[in-house]
């Protein structure tokens, strides 16, 4: 006996489904709709993983040298890219203070991580960011943290460039100490503070497609200037043209009246 329920549709009514009873029409259409979707995502999914493999080869490299004790940091990787950040330690320091010229210690660890970078120097923009801690510092050379942290950007890059990394690929960035990742409440913050990021951009610079000028035309050519004048003299007058068609043969020109 089918169960009447106030304001629910009775058990035997064709709107109702129970087992053994036939789907309707669209649900088949549904299913292999909804099976094609997944299908596509897996599918993107795969290739976007075949597109970043020389990236999650480089991540797990880092990251193997971070858990021997190599180096200290930390690798992230997320949708724009990957972040290497390096920090100094207790007896390692990037850089002098208040200088940007890089430490014996800071060259060490370039050292190891160049080679895992120069692989994706081909592909990837490669920006260099520098950051300080929050203690002032205003000399002839730096008038601030900014102009401090770029210069150390811009010393690490030198560096790459010096093992034949392709400029067009490199970037410096100084932050300053507006990024700190703790408080600057004591000396063991302030060095993690004090670090370098190196940013692995998915999507690299986009390269010109045209010549410069509006939405890749060509510029105009400036107009050829006329000559200036002889000083104290009036302004050459231009001089005449030939007559486009010459004169009949034994006709003389007319003489000019009076």
């Amino acid at each position: 006996m089918a169960v009447k329920v106030k304001g629910m549709i009775p058990e035997d009514d064709s709107r109702v489904a129970p087992i053994g009873h036939p789907a309707p029409p669209w649900m088949v259409n549904y299913a292999d709709l909804m099976t094609e979707l997944v299908c596509f995502f897996v599918i993107l999914y795969a290739l976007s993983a075949a597109l970043n493999k020389d990236m999650q080869k480089a991540q797990q490299e880092v990251q193997d040298m971070i858990d021997q004790g190599k180096m200290v940091g930390q690798v992230q990787m997320d949708k724009e890219g990957m972040r290497i950040t390096l920090e100094e330690q207790s007896q390692v320091a990037f850089f002098q203070s208040g200088s940007a010229e890089l430490t014996p210690q800071m060259t060490e660890q370039m050292a190891k991580l160049s080679p895992i970078l120069f692989k994706l120097a081909e592909k990837h923009d490669i920006v260099v960011e520098g950051h300080t801690d929050n203690i002032p510092i205003r000399t002839k050379q730096y008038d601030s943290n900014w102009e401090l942290s770029t210069a150390r950007a811009t010393s690490v890059v030198k560096s790459l460039l010096a093992d034949n990394f392709p400029p067009k690929h490199l970037a410096a960035v100084g932050y300053g100490e507006y990024h700190p990742i703790v408080p600057n409440d004591t000396e063991a913050d302030r060095k993690k503070n004090r670090r370098v990021v190196f940013f692995i951009k998915n999507n690299p610079y986009p390269d010109p497609t045209g010549p410069p000028g509006e939405k890749g035309k060509a510029a105009p050519a400036a107009a050829e200037k006329a000559p200036p004048p002889p000083e104290g003299g009036a302004p050459a007058a231009p001089e005449a043209q030939a007559p486009e068609t010459p004169a009949p043969a034994g006709d003389a020109p007319a003489e000019p009246g009076p």
